[in-house]
C-alpha cells in the first residue's frame, strides 16, 4: 500500500450537518458529500433553529450552511453560537448570492460557496477544512466560540482578508500582507501571491481590523506590514522611503509626520 493510501485511510472522517430551508439544494449537497471521501454526513436541517439543535446534538466538525432561510437564517445561527459558547464548528455557507461574501468572512466562515455547487469546488473546501481539523487534533483543541467575539473585539483580531481579483472572491491571510494603498477612495491590497481590491471603504477601518503591532500607516495612502519592509531608503530632508517585499520591490513613502514613529519602531 501507498504512503498516499494509508494517509487516506488514517485520516479522520469530518463529522458534517448540511442545513438549507430548500429540499432540492439540501438533498443535492448531501448526494455531493456522499461522494465525497472522507466525510460522515450526521445529519440534515431545514431551519436556522433546527441547525442549533443538530449542532448541539451532534458536535459536528463541519457544518454547510445556506446563508438565506425563513426566521434564523445562517448569520443568525453562528452569531447566536458564538454568543452561547462551547465548540464553534467550521462553517462553509452556501448560498444562491454572492453579496453575503463579506459577512460571511467577517463571521470567520471556512469558505462560500455559490450555488449550484460544483463538486471539485466543494472539494476544495472540504480539504481546506480537513486541514484545520488535523492542525488542531495534536493540541487537542478546536476553536471555541466564546473567543470568536472576544477576538472580534480587540484590534488584531482579523486573521483573514477578502480580496477581490477578476471578478473573484480571494481570502488572504493577513500575514501574507504586504501593504494596502488608497486611490480615489479604492483600497488596493497587495500581499506576497495576490492583488487586489478590498471591500473595506478607508484605510482606517481596514487598520482597525488587523494587529496594530504588524500593521503601520506610513502615509496617509499606504498601511504597511512592518514584517515586510524590505530595505529602508534614505530620502531627502532626513525622510525615508520603504522598499516592500512584495513582487515589484514597491517604494513607499514615509510621510514626515511618520518619520519619527519609523525611528522607533526599527530603531534608526
Amino acid at each position: 500500500m501507498s504512503h498516499t493510501a494509508e494517509k487516506q485511510i488514517s485520516a479522520p472522517s469530518l463529522s458534517t450537518l448540511v442545513v438549507d430551508d430548500e429540499q432540492l439544494a439540501r438533498e443535492e449537497l448531501c448526494y455531493l458529500l456522499r461522494e465525497c471521501p472522507g466525510i460522515d454526513l450526521v445529519g440534515a436541517g431545514t431551519n436556522g433553529l433546527e441547525a442549533l439543535q443538530l449542532i448541539h446534538a451532534h458536535e459536528p466538525d463541519l457544518v454547510l450552511l445556506d446563508v438565506q432561510m425563513p426566521g434564523l437564517d445562517g448569520m443568525g445561527v453562528v452569531r447566536r453560537l458564538q454568543n452561547q459558547g462551547g465548540v464553534l464548528p467550521h462553517i462553509i455557507f452556501t448560498t444562491a448570492y454572492d453579496q453575503y461574501a463579506v459577512e460571511a468572512f467577517e463571521v470567520n466562515a471556512v469558505d462560500y460557496l455559490l450555488k449550484p455547487i460544483d463538486k471539485s469546488r466543494l472539494q476544495v473546501s472540504l480539504d481546506r477544512v480537513r486541514r484545520l481539523v488535523e492542525s488542531r487534533l495534536g493540541a487537542g483543541a478546536r476553536i471555541e466560540a466564546e473567543a470568536v467575539p472576544q477576538a472580534a473585539s480587540r484590534p488584531g483580531a482579523r486573521t483573514k482578508l477578502l480580496v477581490k481579483q477578476a471578478g473573484r472572491l480571494f481570502l488572504v491571510d493577513s500575514e501574507d500582507v504586504v501593504y494596502a494603498t488608497i486611490d480615489d477612495g479604492l483600497i488596493t491590497i497587495v500581499a506576497t501571491m495576490i492583488e487586489g481590491q478590498s471591500n473595506y471603504r478607508t484605510i482606517e477601518e481596514l487598520q482597525s481590523s488587523l494587529d496594530p503591532a504588524s500593521f503601520w500607516r506610513a502615509h496617509r495612502s499606504y498601511l504597511v506590514n512592518i514584517n515586510k519592509i524590505k530595505e529602508v531608503v534614505p530620502w531627502f530632508k532626513s525622510s525615508y522611503q520603504l522598499r516592500m517585499d512584495d513582487k515589484k520591490h514597491t517604494e513607499i513613502p514615509v510621510s514626515r509626520a511618520q518619520t519619527r514613529r519609523l525611528r522607533e519602531l526599527l530603531k534608526l
